[in-house]
């Protein structure tokens, strides 16, 4: 996994909407940390660091690769 998701990527992860996840960032950046999605900002672009993401899940995240991911049918594509 890498060292910071998009916010989309994040989203998936936690299993919430991306809309749900921006309404997180902005609450993370108007409370100056204190509450909300951790983020940082890079230019314009926020990212999440997949060690605070860790942090909040309680365990390291673990994904499967794209290859190995079940379809509906419960098959790898």
């Amino acid at each position: 996994m890498p060292d910071f998701l998009t916010l989309s990527e994040a989203a998936q992860v936690l299993r919430i909407g991306r809309t749900a996840a921006y309404a997180l960032a902005a609450r993370f950046e108007a409370t100056d940390g204190v509450d909300g999605l951790p983020v940082v900002r890079i230019g314009k672009q926020l990212r999440v660091p997949t060690r605070r993401l860790e942090e909040l899940a309680g365990s390291s995240l673990v994904t499967t690769p794209r290859d190995e991911a079940p379809t509906e049918e419960g098959q790898a594509i």
